[in-house]
């Protein structure tokens, strides 16, 4: 199928398994050497630079996987635990699960995603200056396609997350012209892929 006409033939759950699998297809060498990548460029992106607080997430099947960068000190790291319908975001450093408190240990979620401990110190949203999303899909104005269970569609529509700078983080293969939309989609500001940056706002893509 050719990648740049599937928002023309699939809706939002077709597409998704089809990007799904094909994200799957991967071999972990090359999930790694893209991740890496992936990371590369968030490092030089002014908008990750100069943030202070990040929201981000732990890899979960074949995500690209960003750790690497949570071994900096210079940011502090918040990583979302499932709440009900929610996402409570709690702040966690790799440095923290050497420390003998339980607090600071990392739990499985109801999902299978690593989580912070319940007790973990809970960031303060108004302190975030830089929320990174796991995309299945994203397209060039920035609207995302997730997993269809609407925990960051209930994020990004809340009026204090629409102030803040949100990126979507996805691979190539899931980066398309256009996704198909709900009414309730919320556009994010930037979109970070092995091959580049592509602020959304207007400007073009910007290739590292």
């Amino acid at each position: 199928m050719n990648r740049d006409n599937l928002q023309n033939k699939l809706d939002k759950k077709q597409l998704r398994r089809y990007l799904l699998k094909k994200r799957q297809q991967m071999t972990m060498v090359e999930w790694r050497e893209k991740s890496d990548r992936i990371v590369t460029n968030l490092q030089t992106s002014k908008l990750f630079q100069e943030a202070e607080t990040i929201l981000a997430f732990f890899s979960f099947r074949q995500e690209p996987d960003l750790s690497p960068l949570f071994n900096s000190s210079q940011k502090r790291w918040g990583f979302p635990r499932c709440v009900g319908n929610f996402l409570m975001w709690h702040f966690w450093q790799p440095e923290d699960s050497s420390n003998n408190s339980s607090y600071n240990s990392l739990n499985v979620g109801n999902y299978g995603i690593h989580e912070p401990h319940p007790h973990a110190e809970v960031v303060d949203i108004t302190e975030v200056d830089l929320i990174l999303i796991p995309c299945v899909g994203c397209d060039l104005k920035g609207y995302r396609l997730g997993y269809g269970g609407g925990y960051y569609d209930r994020l990004l529509s809340s009026p204090i997350m629409r102030e803040k700078i949100t990126m979507g983080i996805v691979f190539e293969l899931g980066y398309l012209p256009q996704l198909p939309r709900d009414h309730w989609d919320q556009p994010l500001d930037g979109v970070v892929w092995e091959n580049g940056v592509h602020i959304c706002r207007g400007k073009p893509p910007v290739v590292a």
